[in-house]
């Protein structure tokens, strides 16, 4: 039989649970964390002067409220002091943010990059490189609690590992602690779709959908699943390879061995090729696209519709089988659902069941490129989320 929680682990806890509250809501008053949280009111207030003295929240008066009596006293996160680093490698790119806690972006730099294989060496160091400027850029009074790395790929998230980045030919690369070993900090490695389908849950479209299914494309397709609030990873962490999902058996070849991927009939690639576009790549590919079908193109408006009846086709399958409440496009397959969305909810209302596609709702992602970015910011801020004082302090004198 498990112990009794000491009141040192109630404390902790409690300390945890109000930051975190604070760093998803923004500035909060006492009066409505203590309704979230069921505490009394000397409690909240206790916690939050502890909070305070280690500098990772603030108080202060609210605005005119227009109510009588002594106004309840806000609780800010301390955004321009205490940041977690997030870092993207996209297939085409490399982004880094400054992401101040409650998830406010102070900086970012972003580098555009030709499709193809990557070097290991060159994007690690890279990376290290802009995060080292924005480290020194911050200030002397800041503190960066923990990085977080969103990839186009499979992430092993114990240890940080790429088992697999098809789109860029990497294979087994440590590349969380080859970061924290350049860095000096804590680095958390996860795959950027599931990073952008938990940032659209927190902080985007999806606020309050416990059934989410985010779709993330750039030169391949990724997708975040969230069942019951939570993240389905499987048994390896693996889970949510959607682009790989046979659409077309005989179709057009996949970077991944296979035919007839998702990700090959609906993709950035096979837009470009349906289109005939050999002038532009990447997002500036897709964009053109788009631009041109909606003066008239005609080429290119059935590119569009092409890639988007295959889209359609992993949606209903999709549908089918997790019967969401939401699917959310993100990255270039924002402006892909956009310009083909009959195509896509016409195969969707053909082959999706009744029962699961009557309610679900297709959207596009509020958080736009950031999602990825934003969820990486999450892994960055786990430990000091988990327990703020002793961490934010470890952290502090390091």
């Amino acid at each position: 039989m498990r112990a009794a929680p000491s009141p040192d682990e109630i404390r902790r806890q409690n300390l945890a649970v109000l930051l975190r509250h604070v760093h998803s809501s923004g500035p909060i008053s006492r009066a409505a964390l203590v309704e979230r949280m069921g505490l009394n009111r000397s409690t909240i207030l206790a916690l939050t002067a502890d909070l305070a003295a280690a500098g990772l929240v603030s108080e202060e008066l609210p605005g005119q409220t227009g109510k009588a009596g002594r106004p309840s006293l806000v609780v800010r996160p301390e955004s321009e002091r205490v940041y977690g680093l997030a870092l993207d490698v996209g297939a085409d790119r490399l982004a880094v943010a400054r992401v101040g806690l409650g998830g406010v972006i102070l900086d970012r730099r972003e580098t555009r990059r030709p499709g193809g294989t990557f070097d290991p060496n060159d994007v690690i160091g890279a990376l290290a490189t802009i995060a080292e400027n924005m480290i020194r850029g911050s200030g002397p009074e800041t503190v960066c609690v923990g990085v977080g790395v969103a990839f186009c790929g499979m992430v092993r998230e114990e240890d940080g590992v790429v088992r697999y980045g098809p789109n860029i030919g990497w294979v087994d690369v440590p590349v969380g602690a080859r970061l924290s070993e350049r860095l000096g900090l804590r680095v958390s490695v996860g795959n950027n779709a599931n990073l952008g389908a938990l940032a659209e849950r927190e902080r985007g479209v999806g606020i309050g959908v416990a059934d989410m299914i985010y779709l993330h494309g750039e030169v391949g397709i990724g997708g975040g699943i969230i069942m019951g609030g939570k993240l389905l990873g499987g048994e390896g962490g693996y889970g949510g390879e959607v682009g790989h999902m046979i659409v077309n058996p005989g179709g057009r070849a996949c970077t991944c061995g296979s035919y007839g991927c998702l990700e090959a009939e609906a993709g950035e690639l096979a837009l470009i090729a349906a289109a005939g576009r050999t002038d532009l790549t990447g997002r500036a590919a897709v964009e053109a696209i788009v631009d041109a079908a909606a003066r008239g193109d005609a080429t290119a408006r059935d590119a569009l519709h092409q890639v988007g009846e295959w889209l359609g086709y992993g949606v209903a399958n999709l549908v089918n089988i997790f019967n969401p409440t939401m699917v959310v496009f993100g990255g270039v397959l924002r402006e892909v659902y956009l310009a083909s969305a009959a195509q896509v909810r016409s195969r969707l209302a053909v082959n999706g069941l009744l029962a699961v596609r009557e309610r679900v709702r297709l959207r596009t992602s509020a958080l736009a490129d950031d999602a990825p970015l934003v969820g990486a910011a999450e892994l960055a801020f786990a430990d000091v989320l988990t327990d703020p004082l002793q961490t934010f302090a470890r952290i502090s004198t390091d």
